[in-house]
């Protein structure tokens, strides 16, 4: 048995672990899906998202609306579909940018080591010192309300989190035979760090990066809801829900209750699809 198993050839093995991962389909599916929603809504729905028609406020969902009118006239389930592309591009911005700046600096600190390694992450641990929430809202506030500048702030808050598992990850990969034998034959502290450690610590980064987007849709959602993230009339979910909690009080729980289950979906697919990846790259979960 050990023998045959010992055959397999490797591509082979990854195919099969991502084959038969049910939370990589599971999750990928929902994002797959979220993601098709938001490039096709102009052609999934006849509505306008941003459009008001007073005389169609607060209609209750059915096969004319889908999921309703909000206290605009607007259609919520197209507002819905608009607003993943808006959650979506802050989710891969954010992470995008994060993980541009955290990786390169936790690298240089876990290569470097020393003064280097002390200024680099003594700054991470500052900013992993306040809740990401409160310094979110607080970037945010100083930045000014705005959907960029609440990219700016969640992608702040995240580059912390990237920079000590690219330092972990680094210091480990240094010590490793080809990146010594590298050093030995001369290659430079660029080529080294660049075709040698990066390739090596790419799978956890990766990871991170998938499992960080569902935190990084709720943290954007949460700046929508108290006024600090995108500004109406942009379709975006954590605004959405906060034009419509009033609302629940009176009954009409369809203006709070969808956008609050696409973020939940949304959240839940990249969780699972970060598990999934997890299990299929990390050796340690094999």
């Amino acid at each position: 048995m050990r023998s045959e198993a010992a055959a397999v050839p490797v591509p082979l093995a990854a195919r099969r672990r991502f084959k038969w991962n049910s939370s990589l389909v599971i999750g990928g599916a929902i994002v797959l899906l979220m993601v098709f929603a938001a490039v096709f809504a102009p052609l999934l729905t006849p509505y306008d998202p941003i459009k008001l028609d007073i005389r169609g406020r607060f209609q209750a969902p059915s096969t004319i609306h889908w999921f309703g009118t909000d206290q605009y006239g607007r259609d919520v389930f197209t507002r819905v579909l608009y607003g993943a592309r808006y959650d979506l591009l802050i989710a891969v911005l954010a992470v995008a940018l994060a993980a541009g700046v955290g990786t390169p600096l936790g690298m240089l600190a876990g290569y470097f080591r020393g003064w280097t390694d002390v200024v680099i992450m003594r700054v991470m641990d500052l900013l992993l010192a306040f809740p990401n929430i409160l310094l979110a809202m607080t970037l945010a506030a100083v930045l000014g309300p705005s959907l960029n500048n609440a990219i700016l702030a969640v992608a702040i808050v995240g580059i912390a989190g990237y920079a000590r598992i690219a330092y972990g990850a680094t210091m480990a990969a240094s010590t490793e035979v080809y990146v010594e034998a590298a050093r030995a034959l001369g290659a430079p502290h660029h080529r080294l760090l660049l075709t040698a450690i990066l390739p090596a610590i790419l799978a956890p980064i990766v990871i991170r990066g998938t499992l960080g987007m569902g935190f990084t849709i709720l943290l954007a959602a949460g700046l929508g809801f108290i006024g600090l993230g995108a500004q109406p009339p942009t379709p975006e979910w954590g605004a959405m829900i906060n034009e419509g909690r009033n609302q629940v009080i009176l009954g009409r729980w369809w203006t709070s209750v969808f956008p609050g289950l696409a973020i939940v979906s949304l959240v839940t697919g990249f969780n699972l699809l970060g598990d999934g990846l997890r299990d299929a790259l990390d050796p340690r979960t094999r």
